[in-house]
C-alpha cells in the first residue's frame, strides 16, 4: 500500500470512528415499549406516537451516524410482567440500540432487571418518586423534588395551607412520594394529625366517604389543601364528589400529580377548574421552541385537537439528548454513550435548559398550572431549572445515600460508610 492509499484508508477509518457505523449494522435500532392496550393505553399510545414522530424527524435530516433509525415497537398491554419479557424481546430478538418507554413506576421496576442484566439502555419518561438511579436508566421525568415538594411549598407559602389530605391510588409510587411529602410537612412544622392520608385501588368509584372525611379536616375553618396521586379515571369521580358536596376549588385546591393534558382531553371539566396540577411542561407554555413542537405534532398527527403534555416532552428531550450523545460517541454501544450522555444539555420546550445529570437525573423547571375549562392550564407558577436528585433528603435512610455514574460509578453510594450499595431489593 503506497502512503497516498494508506493516508486515506487511515482518514477513512477515522471518520468511520466518529461519524458513522459500518453499513452493516444498519439500520440503528430504537425500541419503543409502551402500552398500546390495556388500561394504560388511554396515556402510553401517545407517547408511542411522539416516539415515531421523533424518529420519522430525525431520518430526514439523514438519519444517524449514517444510518436510518428503525423504531420496533411492542405492546406490553398494561401487564407489568410482560413489560420484562418485551424489554427482552427487544433487546435479544430485535437487538434495538436503546428503549424509550414504560410509565408506571411497578412496570419499569419489572423492566429493571432485564436491562440491568442486558446491559440495555432505558430513557423513562414519567414523574416518579425516586429512590433508584440505575447506570441503565435515564430518568427524564421528575423526581419528587421537582414536582411534588414544589407543589407543597406553593401551598405553604402562596396560600397558606396548614392542612393537608394525601390522596393516592394503591402502588409504589403514591405510597413512596407520599411518605416523603409526610416527613417533608413535618420538618416544615405541620403536626402528624394535620395530615390525611388514604389510599384507593385503581379505577376506585365511591368517593363519598373520603371526600367527607377530608372536609371533616377542614371543621375547624383551617384551610385545607389536597396533594392528589391519584391515577386513571379514578381522577374523574372524584373531582365529581367534591362538586357534589359543594367543594370548589377556593375552599380546597387540589394540585395533582397525575392529571395533564391528555387526561383532561374529552372530560367535562366544569368540576376541575381552579383546581391545580403540578409539571415540568405544559402544552400552554408561550415559547417559539414549544410552538414548533406543537405545530410538528399537529402535522403529523394529522389532528390539531391532539394535545401535548408533559411526557412527550420528556421523551422529546430524552431522544434528543440520546441522538447528541451517539453522535459524540460515534457509535450506539450502550457504555459509550453512557459515558458521552454525562453534561449533555438540550432546549426544553419552556424557555430553559435542561442538563443530563451525573445521578441520569435532569435539570428540570418546575411549572404549577391552574386547570381552565377548555382543558388547558394557566401556569401561575415557573422555578428556575431544579437539579433532580435521586435520593430525598427527607427519608433518614435516603438522606445519606448519592448517585454518581461519572465519578464515581455508583448510583446507591453511602456519603458515611463511602461505600458502594447494591439494593437489589428495591428492583
Amino acid at each position: 500500500m503506497t502512503k497516498t492509499t494508506f493516508s486515506i484508508a487511515a482518514l477513512l477509518a477515522a471518520l468511520g470512528a466518529t461519524g458513522a457505523v459500518a453499513q452493516d449494522a444498519c439500520p440503528i435500532k430504537v425500541g419503543v415499549l409502551h402500552s398500546l392496550s390495556g388500561s394504560m393505553a388511554i396515556s402510553e399510545t401517545t407517547l408511542k406516537d411522539v416516539m415515531l414522530m421523533l424518529v420519522e424527524q430525525q431520518n430526514a435530516k439523514g438519519g444517524l451516524l449514517g444510518c436510518q433509525i428503525e423504531p420496533v415497537v411492542v405492546d406490553p398491554a398494561s401487564d407489568w410482567p410482560l413489560f420484562a419479557e418485551k424489554a427482552r424481546e427487544l433487546l435479544t430478538v430485535h437487538e434495538v440500540d436503546v428503549i424509550f418507554g414504560n410509565w408506571t413506576s411497578v412496570s419499569r421496576k419489572s423492566v429493571l432487571p432485564v436491562i440491568e442484566e442486558l446491559n440495555g439502555l432505558l430513557f423513562y419518561p414519567v414523574q416518579y418518586e425516586g429512590e433508584e438511579s440505575s447506570k441503565n436508566v435515564f430518568y427524564t421525568g421528575a423526581a419528587p423534588n421537582q414536582q411534588a415538594i414544589p407543589a407543597v411549598d406553593y401551598f405553604l407559602e402562596e396560600l397558606g395551607i396548614t392542612k393537608f389530605a394525601l390522596l393516592g391510588t394503591d402502588y409504589v409510587y403514591p405510597r413512596t412520594t407520599n411518605n416523603i411529602l409526610e416527613a417533608y410537612l413535618q420538618s416544615k412544622g405541620i403536626a402528624s394529625e394535620d395530615i390525611f392520608v388514604n389510599y384507593t385501588p385503581f379505577s376506585h368509584s365511591d368517593w363519598a366517604t373520603i371526600v367527607a372525611d377530608v372536609a371533616e379536616l377542614a371543621a375547624d375553618g383551617e384551610p385545607v389543601g389536597v396533594i392528589s396521586t391519584i391515577n386513571g379515571d379514578a381522577n374523574i369521580g372524584f373531582y365529581k364528589e367534591l362538586a357534589a358536596q359543594g367543594i370548589s376549588a377556593d375552599d380546597m385546591p387540589v394540585v395533582a400529580f397525575s392529571v395533564g393534558e391528555e387526561e383532561l382531553s374529552g372530560l367535562d371539566t366544569a368540576n376541575l377548574v381552579g383546581h391545580l396540577a403540578a409539571w415540568n411542561y405544559f402544552m400552554s407554555a408561550d415559547t417559539p421552541e414549544n410552538a414548533a413542537f406543537i405545530q410538528a405534532w399537529h402535522d403529523y398527527i394529522g389532528d390539531t385537537a391532539r394535545v401535548t403534555n408533559d411526557p412527550m416532552e420528556a421523551h422529546y428531550i430524552g431522544f434528543n439528548m440520546w441522538v447528541n450523545a451517539v453522535t459524540e460517541a460515534g457509535t450506539t454501544d450502550v457504555d459509550a454513550v453512557r459515558t458521552a450522555m454525562y453534561g449533555q444539555e438540550f432546549p426544553n420546550l419552556t424557555g430553559g435548559t435542561a442538563v443530563m445529570l451525573p445521578n441520569h437525573h435532569l435539570m428540570k423547571p418546575v411549572l404549577i398550572g391552574e386547570i381552565r375549562e377548555d382543558g388547558q392550564f394557566d401556569i401561575i407558577s415557573q422555578t428556575e431549572e431544579v437539579a433532580g436528585d435521586a435520593w430525598t433528603d427527607f427519608l433518614p435512610e435516603s438522606a445519606v445515600l448519592d448517585a454518581d455514574w461519572e465519578k464515581l460509578g455508583c448510583g446507591m453510594y453511602n456519603t458515611e460508610t463511602q461505600t458502594c450499595v447494591q439494593l437489589t431489593s428495591n428492583y
